[in-house]
């Protein structure tokens, strides 16, 4: 069982309280980045047909959780991973201009997600595209796009403060830019994930450039699909990828924490270079593949960010069971229980 207890850990809303505290948290955050990013509300599927490539694959070895529908002639349908290449079919099908775009509500179940104080088997998220021009596909469109997130994350934890005052805010106020190339070179002998934890230690918010794509010492900082973020297009400095991890330090859980994951998307280059590189080339037949290759749908930039995610760590919450109802191990319920906190 992977669980993490902080020491002498108190949290620092009652239950009655912390449902007020989500609800806040939900309205007001969506609204500011729909301002923020020009976007418009959709509603979203909870699945989707099998055999389409529309769900995502995420590290590609997650299993979609699939049944038959005896009402669709026994055809298999699977409950979606995240929202990527669907939102991006939308914003051609509602045919909307480069500048604008459309977020959603996504609810998702991943079944093989190792459960610990930050993953569920639940994912609640907002998923957010907009359509972008070919001359937008650069690194510093991508980091304009990251700081006007970031500063409504930095907004939003501004009002949980001016609700409760007694859970100051943490976050610095610029978000630092780091290549995930940079960080291997500085950290050499530590995980991805323990070269994460140093520099947001070090900066309190930082984004993290090139995720998917093999580093100089043959291995990847995280896997991604290969046909959704573009990791592979080269930028400036002999680096590569054009997306990207928002990562800030957590007080409480005393760790890097990623709060959103996002990127410019493939264009048809990146992604038969990118099936090429995964060995999937066969992808390209593929309903959403083919959509792409043929033009039909826009380039554009999104991402996620975790609802549950961001509301656990605006309440300094040791665990995601505590702002999110999901599955969890009795054993990992009984010793959460023992340090005060209490999983929903």
């Amino acid at each position: 069982m992977k669980l993490y207890i902080p020491k002498q850990y108190r949290a620092k809303l009652m239950p009655e309280m912390m449902e007020q505290a989500i609800k806040l948290i939900k309205d007001t955050f969506q609204e500011a980045l729909a301002a923020e990013l020009d976007l418009r509300r959709v509603t979203a599927p909870l699945f989707v047909r099998s055999g389409t490539g529309i769900n995502d694959d995420l590290n590609g070895t997650e299993r979609a959780v699939r049944f038959g529908v005896p009402g669709l002639d026994g055809a298999d349908v699977e409950i979606v991973h995240s929202l990527a290449k669907w939102k991006r079919m939308q914003l051609g099908a509602y045919g909307i201009p480069a500048g604008f775009g459309l977020y959603t509500d996504m609810n998702a179940i991943r079944a093989d997600e190792e459960l610990d104080n930050i993953h569920s088997i639940y994912v609640d998220q907002w998923d957010w595209e907009r359509t972008i021009r070919a001359e937008d596909r650069n690194l510093e469109f991508l980091k304009e796009i990251v700081r006007k997130i970031y500063g409504v994350i930095r907004w939003q934890e501004r009002q949980v403060y001016e609700a409760y005052r007694h859970i100051t805010p943490v976050l610095p106020d610029e978000i630092t830019f780091i290549q995930s190339e940079e960080l291997l070179r500085e950290f050499p002998d530590k995980t991805p994930a323990e070269r994460e934890t140093e520099a947001a230690r070090r900066y309190g918010a930082i984004f993290i450039i090139g995720i998917g794509g093999e580093l100089s010492d043959g291995r990847k900082h995280d896997g991604r699909a290969p046909d959704y973020d573009d990791w592979s297009s080269e930028t400036p400095g002999g680096y590569r990828g054009l997306n990207g991890d928002i990562v800030v330090w957590n007080p409480v859980l005393e760790r890097a924490y990623e709060i959103s994951s996002m990127g410019i998307r493939v264009d048809r280059e990146a992604l038969l270079r990118q099936l090429d590189l995964e060995g999937c080339s066969g992808r390209a037949g593929l309903q959403f593949h083919r959509a792409l290759l043929e033009d039909r749908i826009p380039l554009s930039v999104g991402g996620g960010i975790g609802q549950s995610r961001l509301c656990m760590f605006l309440m300094r919450c040791a665990h995601i069971g505590e702002v999110q109802v999901s599955l969890w191990p009795e054993e990992m319920r009984a010793e959460c229980g023992r340090h005060g906190i209490y999983l929903k």
